[in-house]
């Protein structure tokens, strides 16, 4: 079964998740996640994405965000292409370090912020990670402490988060921790880390009274939120998918264009697509590839197919710049 497409546009608020592939470790010690971070904290204000809760565990990650002016996975594609590259690398490896796609669910604000925050922040607790809310705050992997005042991280937009459980800053934490702390005997929250009408309905019983009131409520595997908002978030994707078409064609005008700009002093577009290394033909690729990727979102794999590299190529272009 074709997987099916992202929702995706600025402002959308998302619970995203990557794992390790076959269950591997993405971080294996302190120097890892510090290179983690450091790309966080390089993509976050350029990207215009607001993060409000994390948790690096071994083996995966889980982030509350809500998608720049790009989408999320013009950001993801950033965060995990340039993180992997440096994992293997450094640890001297190949192949894919995560597994297939990057999960991401959309969420219906009002009703899952709150819980998707505390989610998120026990995670370290609920895999023995740490024994106790006070290991939790001082936990230097999870964005809890930040939002307890106990470390600073300023590409986590701990204020926001904050501003929803009170007025002032001494009475919200307050309240927060508490909240935290009655969420421990919640257990693991399968309902939180997919979409859905089960979970978004609140369990199979719900699912099962609605079923026999004859009352029709919409569900998306990729929507974690009520009949309304899965209604609303669908609306929008087909809006999106009609106008495409529209994008599309002009999206290949600039693209023609750009290639001709970068194919001028004696370099024509054929030698330009058939992966010539002359040093001239190399520089405008780079640049050209450069300009597609940060300034137009277009994919590596579409950017080395026109161009007549391989993505790998492509890939350390880019990281070289």
């Amino acid at each position: 079964m074709p997987r099916r497409a992202r929702l995706d546009a600025e402002g959308t608020l998302h619970h995203v998740i990557i794992r390790g592939i076959e269950n591997r470790l993405i971080f294996n010690d302190d120097r890892d996640r510090e290179n983690f971070l450091t790309r966080l904290h390089q993509l976050v204000p350029e990207t215009g994405t607001k993060i409000y809760a994390w948790a690096l565990l071994p083996n995966h990650a889980h982030f509350l965000l809500r998608s720049g002016l790009k989408g999320l996975s013009n950001f993801m594609r950033r965060l995990l292409t340039g993180y992997a590259q440096e994992y293997n690398r450094r640890h001297k490896r190949h192949g894919h370090l995560f597994q297939n796609r990057y999960k991401s669910i959309v969420c219906q604000e009002e009703v899952y912020f709150q819980e998707l925050v505390r989610y998120i922040h026990l995670n370290p607790l609920r895999a023995g990670v740490v024994q106790d809310l006070k290991q939790l705050e001082e936990f230097e992997w999870c964005g809890h402490g930040v939002l307890m005042g106990r470390k600073e991280c300023l590409w986590q937009d701990a204020e926001y988060v904050l501003s929803w459980f009170g007025g002032s800053l001494r009475k919200a934490r307050k309240i927060y921790r508490v909240f935290v702390s009655e969420g421990i005997k919640l257990g693991r929250r399968p309902e939180l880390v997919g979409g859905g009408l089960i979970r978004s309905s609140g369990g199979w019983s719900v699912v099962k009274g609605l079923q026999v009131s004859k009352q029709k409520v919409l569900g998306d595997e990729r929507i974690l939120g009520r009949g309304d908002f899965v209604e609303q978030v669908l609306k929008e994707a087909d809006k999106k998918v009609k106008s495409s078409f529209f994008f599309r064609r002009q999206k290949e005008k600039i693209w023609e264009q750009i290639i001709q700009e970068c194919a001028r002093e004696g370099i024509s577009v054929q030698e330009l697509r058939m992966g010539s290394r002359r040093r001239v033909v190399a520089k405008v690729r780079s640049d050209l590839a450069h300009r597609l990727s940060e300034q137009w979102g277009v994919p590596l794999a579409e950017i080395a197919r026109e161009l007549g590299v391989s993505t790998s190529a492509i890939s350390q272009v880019l990281r070289r710049r």
